[in-house]
């Protein structure tokens, strides 16, 4: 098979066009189509169709970008550093990223990444889903706790934990052996759970008064005074320590790993080895913090 074809065919795939394939890749629509046909003749499938609303692939065609996608991109990267040589950095680099964290954290590191890495484009999508790198075509991926995934690989930069917080006005229970009820500021997709706090000899039964979203809300409501929250440390360590709450304690068991993730570590490009190298040097103690 020819990989010059399956590289232009993941080119043409993934631009939607050989139009607009023509100009990303620097290659005549001409050379882009043949090469196509002759990857289609060599399959004996059809990989693209032709209609009135622009290019669409065949289920074959779908299949096979969603399987070669990821691994052609880091055969071209590794090919293109070959050619330029190591420690040239370039590219486009797609990273996904929970929300909170790309709101409150990844506008600098992608600033600080870009000045020391001047030919790296990055691109940040915040999603907290479990995205498919291959499948949606990302170079890297943060995630906090992931589960064990042999096609992942990469490190973990950083470590949070969920702390139970208040109001200075809202008093802190006694000892108990029973869970105690308190008001509280919770998230909207859970419910029914209680929060032994760690080396307290407590466990508190969370009354729902407001149901929210976002950690960010979470935090805001509880500096309010609206009721008790559980939020990650990492986003109330300022509002702890300036006296606005008061930390009651961790929630036993509910310590996070912060990882940056890859799909490949003997072909990882120049351009992700970097970022992993950068994400990893901006918590040199460990500790997540996060401001905003």
């Amino acid at each position: 098979m020819d990989l010059n074809a399956l590289v232009d065919f993941n080119l043409v795939a993934t631009h939607g066009g050989f139009g607009r394939a023509s100009r990303a890749g620097r290659r005549s629509k001409a050379t882009l189509s043949r090469r196509v046909a002759d990857l289609e003749e060599q399959l004996g499938v059809r990989l693209i169709e032709r209609s009135a609303k622009g290019l669409e692939l065949t289920d074959a065609g779908r299949q096979l970008l969603s399987r070669t996608a990821g691994p052609m991109g880091e055969v071209v990267d590794a090919l293109t550093a070959a050619r330029e040589g190591n420690g040239q950095v370039t590219g486009r680099l797609r990273v996904a990223a929970p929300i909170l964290f790309s709101q409150l954290a990844m506008g600098r590191h992608c600033a600080e990444f870009h000045r020391l890495y001047p030919g790296v484009t990055v691109e940040v999508v915040g999603d907290d889903r479990v995205v498919d790198l291959v499948e949606e075509q990302f170079d890297v991926a943060i995630r906090p706790n992931p589960r064990p995934d042999t096609t992942l690989v990469g490190r973990s930069f950083a470590r949070d934990q969920l702390v139970v917080v208040a109001a200075p006005s809202i008093p802190m229970p006694r000892r108990s052996r029973t869970p105690v009820r308190v008001p509280a500021v919770v998230n909207a997709f859970r419910d029914g759970e209680t929060w032994p706090i760690d080396g307290k000899g407590l466990t508190l039964e969370p009354v729902p008064v407001l149901r929210l979203s976002s950690m960010l809300m979470l935090r805001d409501a509880a500096i309010a005074g609206a009721g008790v929250a559980q939020v990650p440390r990492s986003i109330v360590w300022d509002q702890i320590a300036k006296g606005a709450l008061v930390q009651w304690g961790a929630t036993d068991g509910k310590e996070v790993d912060l990882w940056v993730l890859h799909t490949s570590r003997r072909l990882a490009s120049p351009k992700v080895k970097a970022f992993v190298d950068f994400m990893s040097s901006r918590y040199p103690d460990g500790n997540l913090v996060l401001t905003g």
